[in-house]
């Protein structure tokens, strides 16, 4: 006789765990609180549907906080592996020019979650749609639907219920105090992957919100990261800085505020910068120089001339460091729920190995419920597969 099995939430990780159990072994069903399942990679997709990162495993694996946590379940199935799954399915993909691998060009985001859904179908797993948890009666587990209360039994339950971000798709951390009165360890949402505010003032906003900083870097404690960011009313946003959020986040939880560091110029070390300034004339005003000679924008020019103090155009080595090091005072976050991701929730200590439950055998936890951290570029959501795919060959091996 089947094992039943029911897995809450239907996103990356829910979708690819019904996706490889074994169904000759299992009677599946999905529960997801919305309309539909999957909108939250739809929402995604929106921007360029990023799958995952085509990097070497061992720089994929050192992007997750804590590394050692995530480590075994990205080992178990790799970025490569999912592209060969996707392929294996009917999902082509590329790698574009930042080495991110999204699904071919001429493949929609719909069409990635119909495949999805089509092998769920074949597997004749049950999707619930519309079907809210509410939490545990007397070791069953409580739905409210359109039916009213009800009150399901399962061999096995497995939660993924996603983080605290993105609210519309579902996905807004309120289960969180289910599994506190549970007496399950948990931590409070925190955002990542998010803007951050800085107090602009006007005259430097005026001319710039909007505007991207491009071909920069930015350190953070001993953390130093190249890309763009994008200056917006209440401060920047933009893949340089996800990258740093842990440091930042630490600062902010500790003191309230979090320095950073812009280099206006990585291309360049200070002995270039400083060579290039002492060719300057005198009778060449420095926004001139800047521009054709060091190839600054007008927004890095604005930022140098507004956050920086006069006294480094005083000699060349102090103004080479101060286009190296531009200063700026993070002085807080964007909503929870406009974050790409969050951190937060189950206690990496209150699961074992197999991401199973410690004060509730026959309970797992996975996806961004758990308590880990890292940057956009398609590292959230391999991590989410690859806990599914994990969980799922660990439950056929029972």
């Amino acid at each position: 006789m089947k094992q039943t099995i029911v897995i809450i939430g239907a996103g990356a990780a829910g979708i690819i765990l019904a996706c490889h159990l074994n169904e000759s072994k299992y009677d599946v069903h999905l529960y997801e609180k919305g309309k539909t399942i999957g909108r939250k990679l739809l929402v995604a997709g929106k921007g360029g549907f990023n799958l995952t990162h085509s990097e070497g495993m061992k720089d994929f694996i050192s992007r997750y906080m804590p590394e050692e946590f995530i480590a075994p379940y990205i080992k178990h199935f790799t970025n490569q592996d999912l592209v060969k799954w996707l392929k294996s399915i009917g999902i082509d993909t590329f790698v574009g020019s930042s080495k991110r691998v999204f699904p071919d060009k001429t493949i929609k985001p719909a069409e990635v979650l119909a495949k999805f859904t089509e092998i769920l179908n074949k597997k004749n797993v049950t999707i619930h749609t519309q079907h809210q948890w509410t939490g545990w009666t007397k070791n069953q587990l409580s739905f409210t639907c359109d039916r009213g209360d009800i009150m399901i039994s399962a061999d096995y339950t497995i939660f993924a219920l996603g983080g605290a971000s993105w609210s519309k798709t579902g996905s807004d951390g309120s289960w969180l105090s289910l599994f506190d009165d549970k007496g399950i360890k948990t931590t409070s949402f925190f955002p990542s992957n998010c803007g951050y505010l800085i107090n602009w003032g006007d005259k430097f906003l005026s001319p710039n919100d909007g505007q991207p900083i491009k071909n920069i870097a930015v350190k953070s404690g001993n953390q130093y990261k190249k890309g763009e960011l994008m200056i917006t009313r209440y401060g920047i946003e933009g893949g340089a800085i996800y990258a740093l959020s842990p440091t930042i986040r630490k600062d902010l939880q500790a003191i309230g505020y979090s320095k950073i560091y812009i280099d206006l110029k990585p291309q360049f070390s200070i002995e270039k910068l400083e060579k290039i300034i002492l060719s300057k004339s005198k009778k060449s005003n420095w926004k001139t120089f800047f521009k054709q000679e060091i190839k600054l924008s007008n927004v890095q020019i604005d930022l140098l001339k507004t956050y920086s103090d006069k006294t480094i155009y005083n000699d060349s080595l102090t103004l080479s460091q101060g286009i190296k090091n531009l200063p700026l005072e993070i002085i807080g976050t964007t909503p929870i729920n406009e974050a790409i991701s969050t951190v937060g929730g189950i206690s990496l200590h209150s699961v074992n190995k197999n991401l199973e439950l410690k004060a509730s055998p026959q309970h797992y936890v996975m996806g961004e419920m758990l308590n880990w951290d890292a940057p956009t570029g398609g590292y959230l959501l391999q991590a989410c597969f690859s806990m599914g795919k994990y969980l799922a060959d660990e439950l056929n091996k029972i």
